[in-house]
């Protein structure tokens, strides 16, 4: 169920919105089983059903962007649950591949302590494992579920960590890892501050683009798991920076 799962976010991705039918079709199975896993899709708010088709949300809902690159995004997630240990405690930005990284842990690890400003994780992950959510506090934004502004600070300096997982919205060689939401980038950048390491999880399709705020994390970053489409140019300037590369 869960690659047919896969399939389907895949198609919807280039599609945006196909028919039950079609999907059945395609995946060589049946409608009442597509609608069985359109079912799993849009509880978790991923999809919206309308009048026998599935469409992807919006890539402005913290929701629509799991679904684009699904595969892709599940796969670097797998890569950095290999990072963590049972027991251990760590911190996880808000974004589609944190997000898939925290649901991943679910299954694959026990007893870990979980701190992070997304609102969307904790609730995500909420009844699937007997994880320790510590939720910081701050001002909430609606659409990505996160939460920012000083209280951020003020909640991060009474925990210190070895990992932190966070993402981008892009990469430029001359100011680094960029986001588009200047509260959401000092979020991070507090949070920073509280860890040993910093590693960035993202698609390689992200080192196209680049957002408008610098995260200015300087040395922090100490690995970027990705996928195996990162340019061997763009590995090699982030090897330059003593970044270690990691590809799925």
């Amino acid at each position: 169920m869960q690659n047919r799962i896969h399939q389907i976010l895949e198609l919807l991705t280039e599609e945006n919105k196909m028919e039950v039918s079609l999907l059945a079709e395609k995946l060589k199975v049946s409608q009442v089983t597509v609608r069985k896993d359109l079912d799993a899709l849009e509880s978790k708010g991923i999809i919206k059903r309308e009048h026998g088709s599935a469409v992807l949300r919006s890539t402005d809902d913290i929701n629509g962007r799991i679904a684009y690159h699904y595969e892709t995004k599940r796969k670097i997630a797998v890569k950095a649950a290999e990072w963590i240990q049972d027991g251990d405690t760590i911190m996880i930005e808000s974004g589609s591949c944190c997000a898939l990284l925290a649901d991943v842990l679910t299954s694959e690890k026990k007893d870990l302590t979980i701190i992070t400003n997304s609102a969307f994780i904790a609730d995500y992950i909420r009844g699937k494992a007997n994880f320790q959510i510590i939720l910081l506090g701050g001002i909430y934004q609606k659409d990505s579920q996160v939460l920012v502004g000083p209280m951020i600070r003020q909640c991060a300096e009474n925990f210190c960590v070895d990992l932190f997982f966070i993402g981008t919205d892009g990469y430029s060689p001359r100011t680094g890892f960029t986001n588009r939401d200047q509260m959401r980038a000092q979020a991070v950048r507090d949070m920073a501050l509280q860890a040993e390491k910093l590693i960035v999880l993202t698609e390689s399709s992200k080192f196209s683009k680049h957002g408008i705020v610098p995260l200015n994390l300087k040395n922090q970053i100490k690995a970027v798991i990705t996928d195996e489409e990162i340019s061997d140019e763009m590995a090699s300037e982030l090897r330059m920076r003593d970044i270690d590369v990691v590809t799925v």
